[in-house]
């Protein structure tokens, strides 16, 4: 998320607030079990099920967040009838703190079984020790992943230049130098490395 003071990010949070009440306006800040549905062009649903302490701060939170299902809530927007028939639906059910592991591993379950597609739930909820993984996790891209990249996207475009408009080759007091032939080698080596290897260093 982008980086603001503290009155814009109030600012922000409200207005996401807002658009949650006028897509329901039954919600609420107490504590309970969430239920973000859509059902797509082609009449696949899909479903995303969390637990909060403060139901509408959470959700707003999810409007600019980072999760998988963040994305999707930006990308596909909510729910109109009339001017977005296939964005996301926001229901909830209230429970008490204490009841909020329990009840979100329920639902996840129940909504599996309705043949709803679990996509965007990487657990089979709760936040304790019971915690099950039900689908794989997107690594977190970081500082070394956006270097391999880097080094991928220099690589790709130093060898397009070469093979269209460049010869590469020894000077010619080199050319019997062993330490020159090797840094030759280490030349081309960094050109035509490949993805698996530029992210294994």
């Amino acid at each position: 998320m982008a980086k603001y003071n503290p009155r814009q990010r109030y600012a922000i949070e409200q207005k996401n607030k807002q658009r949650l009440l006028e897509l329901n306006p039954d919600l609420d800040n107490e504590s309970g079990i969430y239920f973000l549905t859509r059902t797509d062009e082609n009449g696949i649903s899909f479903f995303y099920i969390g637990q909060a302490k403060r139901l509408l701060t959470r959700l707003a939170q999810h409007l600019v967040g980072y999760q998988h299902i963040d994305r999707s809530l930006v990308k596909r927007g909510l729910y109109d009838e009339n001017d977005n028939p296939y964005g996301w639906k926001v229901g909830f059910l209230h429970y008490p703190e204490s009841k909020l592991d329990e009840m979100e591993r329920y639902w996840i379950l129940e909504y599996t079984k309705q043949g709803y597609q679990a996509r965007y739930n990487k657990t089979a909820g709760g936040q304790d020790a019971g915690k099950e993984k039900i689908n794989d996790y997107k690594p977190a891209k970081g500082y070394y992943d956006g270097l391999a990249q880097g080094r991928k996207n220099l690589a790709r475009e130093l060898k397009s230049i070469i093979d269209k408009h460049l010869l590469v080759m020894l000077k010619p007091d080199k050319a019997a130098n062993k330490t020159s032939q090797k840094m030759l080698d280490k030349f081309w080596d960094l050109l035509n490395t490949d993805e698996s290897e530029v992210n294994d260093k």
